[in-house]
């Protein structure tokens, strides 16, 4: 008599199985390609703007190669990022529209999958050499363009935490909404910033970072948005460019994985020094698995594949504190 298979059971490894996994992942490679291409050309837009019409159409309003379009199109379909009737008139499948059509949304991707199509591709031509020197390419001085899509990338962590995460503290809500002060460490191009003066209209806001080109985007974003007298953007390092026990509240939002291990230790130093008697550190960041039978569970596979994505630019992200 043969006991019963436990559900949790893995199932056998096959070279079959194995073959499919490979092609899984290959197609998952066309997938990002596809989905990068359908953002830069604003067909995923112009589905969303005009659904159930052909290929031809589309390719006509946005002024490109209608042979190419068709075949995207067949390949979003295959991918169920499209839907499609008998005479091949397309729309967006469900939630694509949030997902790849608009940036606003709290949801939109399109910035984290041009991270890794535009970005990370020109750091997978560098990393045969990088792994023979160890060299890296850090965050900091690369282009305005980079900054930009690393902030798009992130943009609905953003909205998260400036609408979510700060407001479900107690004490912390109250304070910014009576005026307190809030210090960005790491602000980038300052989208979370805003996303804050916008949450808290009483708050007053300051970001602080040490990449010039992120710094410049900031600080024309806060002067765009006509909000010079409560948001300010430092250049520098925490330690040195802010003053001490001047924040109810300091915040990292993606950072602290960015700076070197060596580096941490003042840098958290320099938060706690901003901050005034019994205010808040908000870190939010992922935590890398400490074993590899960590490494294979769903809530580290994210942390295990920003490990890798960003290790030539130098960041390792932290396990558990």
């Amino acid at each position: 008599m043969t006991a019963d298979r436990n559900d949790n059971t893995p199932p056998e490894v096959t070279a079959d199985s194995q073959v499919a996994r490979l092609f899984a992942w290959r197609r998952g490679f066309n997938a990002m390609h596809l989905i990068n291409l359908g953002v830069r050309l604003g067909l995923f837009k112009a589905f969303a703007d005009t659904p159930d019409v052909t290929a031809g159409h589309v390719a006509d309003r946005l002024g490109l190669h209608a042979p190419y379009v068709e075949v995207w199109c067949t390949t979003a379909s295959s991918f169920a990022l499209l839907d499609a009737d008998e005479e091949r008139r397309f729309r967006l499948a469900p939630f694509v529209n949030e997902l790849l059509a608009h940036p606003a949304h709290p949801r939109y991707l399109g910035g984290y999958v041009r991270l890794g199509t535009a970005s990370a591709t020109e750091d997978y031509r560098r990393a045969p050499e990088a792994f023979r020197t160890g060299s890296t390419v850090p965050f900091q001085g690369r282009s305005e363009d980079f900054a930009r899509t690393v902030a798009e990338a992130i943009a609905g962590m953003n909205r998260v935490v400036a609408r979510r995460i700060l407001p479900s503290l107690s004490g912390v809500a109250e304070q910014l909404h009576q005026g307190g002060a809030i210090l960005e460490v790491g602000c980038g191009t300052g989208n979370l910033l805003l996303q804050v003066a916008q949450a808290f209209p009483n708050s007053r806001c300051t970001g602080v970072d040490i990449d010039p080109t992120g710094v410049a985007v900031a600080r024309e974003a806060v002067e765009k948005a006509g909000l010079t007298e409560r948001v300010q953007i430092l250049e520098g390092d925490v330690s040195s460019a802010v003053e001490s026990e001047t924040y109810d509240v300091v915040v990292m939002v993606e950072v602290l994985h960015e700076i070197s291990s060596a580096l941490r230790p003042g840098v958290l130093r320099g938060c706690a020094r901003a901050l005034r008697v019994g205010g808040w550190l908000v870190i939010v960041n992922e935590t890398y698995p400490s074993t590899l039978a960590e490494a294979r569970r769903p809530e580290y596979l994210f942390p295990v594949q920003t490990g890798f994505e960003e290790l030539l630019w130098g960041n390792v992200v932290p396990t558990k504190m």
